[in-house]
C-alpha cells in the first residue's frame, strides 16, 4: 500500500514537480504542473501534500467552488497519486485564527517541503504577497501507485 512516504520520495527525485488536477464548473478536469511536497497542516497539524498556487489562478478559482484536488508525482516508470479534499490557506482564503505570519511561514514551508530553496526569504515573502499566493493543503484520502 502506498503512502505519503512514496509521495515524498518520487516526487522529490524530480525536484517536487508533479500534476495537480481540478474540476472546472463543466465537470471537466483541469490539470497544470505544480511543485508540491509533505507538510503538515497549519491547524489540523498532520501530514498533507501542499503546493503553492498564484491568486488568480484557474486552479484556485476550481478549488474554491470544489474544494477536491489529485496530484501525481513520477520517477521514471514509478508513480503516486494522492486525492483528497483541499483547504486553502491565503491572503484571498484566511484560516481563523491564522495570522499574516502564519502565512508567510506556512509559504516557506511548502516552498521548501517541494524542494525549494531561496537565497533571500524576505524577496521570496515579498513576491508571495505581491501575487496574493496561497497555499493548498491535500488531505491524502487515497494514496495509490503503480507499485
Amino acid at each position: 500500500m502506498s503512502d505519503l512516504g512514496d509521495f515524498t520520495r518520487i516526487g522529490g527525485a524530480d525536484h517536487g514537480l508533479c500534476v495537480v488536477t481540478t474540476v472546472r464548473d463543466d465537470a471537466t478536469v483541469q490539470a497544470s504542473v505544480v511543485n508540491a511536497g509533505v507538510v503538515d497542516h497549519p491547524v489540523l497539524h498532520v501530514p498533507v501534500v501542499g503546493l503553492v498556487a498564484a491568486g488568480g489562478s484557474r486552479k484556485l478559482e476550481n478549488l474554491r467552488r470544489r474544494p477536491r484536488a489529485t496530484l501525481v508525482a513520477k520517477s521514471g516508470w514509478e508513480w503516486v497519486a494522492v486525492e483528497g479534499p483541499a483547504g486553502l490557506f491565503g491572503p484571498d482564503d484566511p484560516i481563523a485564527g491564522l495570522s499574516a505570519e502564519d502565512l508567510r511561514l506556512a509559504l516557506r514551508a511548502v516552498f521548501s517541503a517541494a524542494g525549494g530553496t531561496h537565497a533571500d526569504w524576505d524577496e521570496y515573502d515579498r513576491v508571495m504577497a505581491a501575487e496574493r499566493r496561497a497555499a493548498v493543503f491535500v488531505t491524502p484520502a487515497r494514496v495509490y501507485s503503480n507499485s
